[in-house]
């Protein structure tokens, strides 16, 4: 059976690589690539935040701003990166990268004590290690796609993709973001703008409304899909210390 995540105009249109190198740079083996991560400790024996980035970002994009808060928080943080951003090797596809998650969460810690966040497109990678690893510890997405075939066919037809009725059907079953958070029982922390023009707010409320382990939705009335951060640092960057302070108090 083929696997149509892996077809190449998935990787070319859909996927944006390249970028800067990372500094404070993890490099994590898998098969046939070397992750580029980025890694931030303050207590190796703590709790850790893994953050998947959206498209168009690279792990550099994050540093300087993320790490320097969750580490107050007294938590380290890996920043996850994907193949052929920032100073990854290999190439974005798709299929390899959701495969990819289970030694990024190995390079990260005991499951148990890590929180993942997904932006964006890294809601893909997020869900991804929860289906995979279901005693992580929590989840928090942010700007978040509840429907990820419907974000790849804007931009690739089924008929381009080829392949029988069996493999797309292999194909949304490894894409099916209903089942993976609906399978995760662990808290949950939803942020999206009302606002927001690239991903629907109706994403965001599909995703608490399937959630196993019920979710906390947090929307926010001031700016956009790349702006979410930027203009309410003060209120995200609250609601994501409030979380990681229940999750730790939890265990």
């Amino acid at each position: 059976m083929a696997d149509l995540l892996n077809h190449p105009l998935i990787a070319t249109r859909y996927f944006f690589p390249g970028g800067r190198s990372p500094a404070s740079r993890i490099d994590v083996a898998v098969d046939g690539a070397i992750l580029a991560c980025g890694l931030h400790r303050v207590d190796p024996d703590g709790f850790t935040v893994v953050h998947f980035h959206g498209n168009g970002e690279v792990v550099a994009d994050w540093q300087g701003t993320l790490d320097p808060f969750i580490n107050r928080l007294g938590w380290d943080l890996l920043l996850a990166e994907y193949r052929g951003y920032g100073g990854s090797t290999g190439e974005p596809l798709l299929g390899t990268m959701l495969d990819d998650v289970s030694e990024v969460i190995a390079a990260a810690g005991p499951p148990e004590k890590l929180v993942v966040m997904g932006r964006s497109v890294g809601s893909f990678f997020a869900l991804e290690a929860v289906s995979r690893f279901p005693t992580i510890a929590g989840l928090i997405l942010e700007s978040a796609i509840a429907d990820p075939m419907e974000r790849i066919l804007l931009r690739v037809s089924p008929r381009e993709l080829g392949g029988s009725r069996g493999d797309v059907a292999a194909m949304e079953a490894r894409l099916d973001h209903r089942a993976k958070i609906a399978g995760f029982t662990g808290p949950t922390l939803i942020l999206h703008t009302r606002f927001d023009g690239l991903v629907d707010v109706t994403h965001a409320l599909r995703l608490k409304e399937w959630a196993g382990g019920g979710a906390t939705l947090r929307l926010f009335d001031r700016g956009d899909h790349n702006s979410i951060l930027r203009e309410n640092a003060d209120d995200y960057l609250a609601a994501i210390a409030s979380f990681l302070g229940t999750v730790r108090a939890a265990h």
